[in-house]
This record gives C-alpha cells, structure tokens and sequence, in this order.
C-alpha cells in the first residue's frame, strides 16, 4: 500500500477512522497476550517498528548483522519473507528470487544467511541448526511466536509517529506507549524531530543513512520506489545533488512486470532521463532491465557504534 497523506495529520478522514485503529490496537495487544514466546537456544535480537513501513529497519539489520560479525558472531536473519512463495527455507541468492523468498531476504542474504519463515520460533530453530550463535529478527515486533532478548524499535527521526494514530487512521501498528513498554531501546535514524527519546525514557543510539555511491550523475533523473516511505527516497537522491525531473510511486513491497518496466523506461527516454531506483526495489526488477536502471544503495552510520556494541553485547550475554 502507499502511505496516506492523512497519516500526518489529524484530519476529517484519521479521525473519522479512529475507532477503527482502536479496534486494531485492541486486537494486536490481545494476540500478545494470546500467545506465549518460546525461547529457542541462542540469543534473539528484534530489530523492529511500531510504524507501518519506511523507518530504515533493513539498512539496520543488516549494519547490526556487520557489527556483531566483526565481533566474532555468526549471524543469522529470520524474517517473514513477506510477499514470497517459499516458507522455512535458508535463502540462496545464486538462486531464489524475490518472488520465492521476498524482496527484503534477498538484500539481507548478501550480508549474511537468511531463513525465511512466517512462524518465527521455527525459522529461529532452523537458524540454530544452520550455525546461528545469535538470530536477527528483522521485522516481528509485533510476533507473539518467539522471545526475544532485545528489541529496538526503529524510527525515522523526521516522520516520528506521524499523526499518533492507528492504522487505518494512522501509521501506528499499536501505541507508542503499548511499543516502548516491550523495547528495550530506541534506534533512530535522523535528528529527533518529535520528542521520541523524551517521550520513550529508553537508551536511544542514533544513527543516519548514507548513499554507498558516491558518484552524481549529471543529467535528469527519474526516480521511481515502491517502498514505505518513496519521499525519503527522492530526498536522498536530490541531497546527494541529483537532479531528480519526475518521480513515479509504487506501493510498498511491489513486484515490478516487464509492461511496467518498459513503461518507465519509455518515460525516461521521452524526458532524457537517467532511471534511479532502491535496492530494495531492484532485486524485484525482471534481470533483462538490470543494465538500463541504476540503484542507489544506502548503508546506516551510527553517531556512536562503540556504545551501541556494548549495549548489544551486555544483552545478549557474549562470554
């Protein structure tokens, strides 16, 4: 779905919606209390939101995923693999596809083994028999299935909890104050531009994302996304002094048709463009068009790494 502009403001249309956010809420809090986490034999770490979509919770994990396998961990993301055919499967990029598996495993895979499996406790035994010494869950927040042993919950600084309402009035998947009682710490991405940390009372490390490439084009760009947040997509490129022309939105965790592919690629030739998209969106591109669209990859750089380490390793109880 693409992100509603009601979802910033407290307007005729979120507030006539309300009542049915509560209802959400009420049901997310009921499964929580429906179902008891089973613990599995390694250490989990929760790199989740309570917003829907377009925090950063990828780039995240997979930076989390780089910091422990510097400090002598192994690694293991388990995920839903929403929108693929494939469950309880290690992923293979030589092989799977973002159709099989999910768009968001295949990025992760490139940094290290993926299971995919909407029932997370047995994604997570599946990781332990794979060498798991430690799991990443990205995404589950919300997954009643498997305990946790730390859980951040992940916000864009900028857009912060948009209007602070529920879905469907909102961008809220429950509460902030119902969130940030089963977290353990606050990431955010961008300046805090709402009073999250005031509000949360939780450690909180922040970080940024930053463009892998560092090469600007010079001609017009037209830029497309199907991801949570597009605009902060755009606003990446045109920071790194793109000159972004025309922008085309998809919703979030779209697969993209060759028709498609070859609509937007007949566009960019009618206004002499250069063609931009995600990472995120790339790996759901059919490989015939791989040479004719550019993808701009991102990567978090933390303000302080050094204490975010600490923090993980005094919760997961390193030896």
């Amino acid at each position: 779905m693409k992100t509603p502009k009601y979802w910033q403001s407290n307007s005729l249309i979120s507030k006539l919606l309300t009542p049915f956010g509560k209802l959400y809420g009420a049901a997310t809090q009921l499964r929580l209390k429906l179902h008891q986490p089973r613990k599995t034999s390694v250490p989990v770490i929760c790199v989740g939101n309570i917003t829907a979509g377009g925090t950063g919770k990828t780039p995240v994990s997979i930076s989390l995923a780089k910091m422990l396998a510097t400090s002598m961990h192994h690694p293991i993301f388990v995920t839903r693999g929403y929108g693929g055919k494939l469950q309880n499967v290690l992923v293979n990029n030589k092989k799977h596809t973002a159709q099989d598996v999910g768009d968001e495993p295949l990025l992760l895979s490139e940094q290290a083994p993926v299971v995919v499996n909407s029932d997370r406790y047995a994604g997570a035994e599946l990781a332990v028999k794979e060498g798991a010494d430690v799991i990443i869950m990205d995404d589950g927040f919300q997954n009643p299935t498997l305990h946790k042993d730390l859980s951040f919950l992940v916000f864009d600084g900028h857009y912060g909890i948009g209007n602070g309402k529920i879905i469907p009035a909102g961008p809220l998947r429950e509460t902030f104050h119902d969130g940030v009682k089963r977290a353990d710490a606050l990431i955010i991405l961008g300046k805090d531009k709402h009073g999250l940390v005031e509000r949360a009372k939780l450690p909180v490390f922040f970080g940024h994302t930053e463009p892998v490439q560092t090469t600007v084009s010079e001609a017009n760009i037209l830029a497309f996304a199907g991801i949570g947040n597009p605009q902060k997509f755009y606003h990446t490129l045109k920071q790194q002094g793109f000159n972004v022309v025309e922008t085309i939105d998809f919703p979030d965790h779209h697969f993209y048709t060759a028709a498609e592919i070859e609509k937007i690629l007949q566009k960019a030739k009618e206004i002499k463009a250069e063609v931009y998209t995600t990472s995120k969106d790339f790996v759901k591109i059919p490989a015939l068009y791989h040479k004719s669209i550019n993808m701009l990859e991102v990567a978090v750089v933390w303000d302080k790494p050094e204490e975010l380490l600490t923090f993980i390793e005094s919760r997961i109880g390193k030896e």
